[in-house]
């Protein structure tokens, strides 16, 4: 679709996103993600018309990783520069977090002239999401009592509930691959728990997955071994997504069973809902001989299911033994990044590079998060910005 044709499917939304922070999809309206999926697209295809979207001289993009990550830090600072900010990581062992300021303090130190501040936080369940929030409560303060001279926008990187920036990416990726989103209505989706050597991993992308493309009519299955649970109530929302949506959500125990006939299969480990609330405790406590001991049961545990592996022979059981494979990234790939893993290396490597335009869909979102939050009618600037068709790259 032609850029100009995009803005006027982008005029028809309804979106309520300006001035808003991006926290859970699930908070968000039809309209409002459907909206960020087309200025995530617009971005995409002026940045590959050599048109420069810079909606800013100057300003900050703040990051925030209280855990690893690659592809969303960059993502982040991509996104941030693509619309003309400067990006400043904040290490919080640099800090004065250490010496006791607090999260109120915190906020309000780093948002003097920022505009963005974007927040990992998947470590501690029942509590990435919540750390989220006080850091917006405190800018409303720091905003209302003129501290700052405007309130920055806060976009979740990733918690322990949600992970919304990988989530929509993944639903643009299958925008693209199926032509619409209309066209997913019916397509059966496995989001399926796989074998990994590592325990901790969160639950934010299985459950970031069930939650939205149920909205979207398609049959979504979530497999696991028993004792592999997501939190309940993300659960009970994707099942009653589906039935709005006019989709089907079903929970099952058995990966052959769940990729029969599939059109995507998203294969991916998770720590057990149980396990990450023991984790949590431990973690809160610093009970490091405790901690040991969980990793080590859970370890052994995970090993019972080292057959839960996305193989030849169960790609074998897809549709038309072509389901699209999915994955967040890393992977977990058997004889290369791990002995036993998620994914065999020939089924990963048939898809590697369909994983990577999947992946190539984030900074485009968390662009799209950032223009949504600072303009109110975002088409009517998209539109300014194609018709003065500043270069990007200057000479060519």
């Amino acid at each position: 679709m032609k850029i100009l044709d995009r803005i006027k499917t982008l005029e028809q939304l309804k979106p309520a996103l300006y001035q808003k922070d991006f926290f859970l999809t699930w908070e968000k309206s039809d309209d409002d993600l459907k909206a960020i999926l087309e200025v995530a697209g617009i971005l995409k295809q002026m940045r590959e018309a050599n048109i420069s979207p810079r909606v800013y001289d100057s300003g900050l993009a703040v990051s925030i990783f209280r855990d690893k990550s690659t592809r969303t830090r960059f993502s982040f600072a991509s996104a941030a520069n693509l619309l003309g900010l400067a990006v400043q990581d904040m290490d919080e062992e640099k800090s004065q977090i250490s010496h006791g300021e607090t999260v109120r303090e915190t906020a309000n130190m780093i948002s003097f002239l920022t505009d963005f501040i974007g927040i990992r936080d998947d470590m501690f369940l029942g509590e990435g999401n919540k750390y989220m929030r006080k850091v917006g409560s405190a800018l409303d303060e720091g905003s209302k009592e003129k501290v700052l001279s405007s309130r920055p926008g806060i976009i979740n990187l990733q918690c322990d509930m949600d992970h919304p920036t990988q989530s929509l990416a993944d639903l643009a990726h299958l925008k693209n691959q199926f032509g619409s989103l209309e066209a997913l209505k019916g397509k059966k989706m496995v989001m399926s728990w796989a074998y990994s050597p590592s325990y901790g991993k969160p639950l934010s992308v299985p459950q970031g997955i069930i939650a939205l493309m149920t909205r979207f009519g398609m049959n979504v299955e979530l497999a696991y071994p028993e004792g592999y649970d997501l939190i309940p109530e993300i659960v009970k929302l994707a099942g009653t997504n589906a039935t709005r949506s006019g989709g089907s959500f079903i929970i099952s125990h058995s990966m052959d069973e769940a990729v029969k006939d599939a059109d995507i299969v998203y294969p991916k480990s998770w720590a057990p809902f149980h396990i990450m609330q023991k984790r949590t405790e431990l973690l809160k406590n610093k009970d490091s001989r405790g901690l040991n001991e969980l990793e080590q049961q859970a370890l052994l545990n995970n090993a019972k299911f080292k057959d839960w592996e996305y193989t030849a022979e169960r790609m074998q059981l897809t549709k038309n033994q072509d389901a699209l494979y999915m994955h967040c990234l890393p992977a977990d790939i058997s004889g290369v990044s791990c002995k036993e893993g998620e994914v065999e290396a020939d089924v990963f490597e048939k898809y590697r590079i369909q994983t990577y335009h999947e992946a190539g869909y984030k900074p485009y979102i968390i662009a799209a998060m950032m223009f949504a939050n600072k303009y109110e009618n975002p088409a009517a600037v998209l539109q300014n910005i194609f018709k003065r068709k500043l270069k990007r790259e200057l000479c060519q």
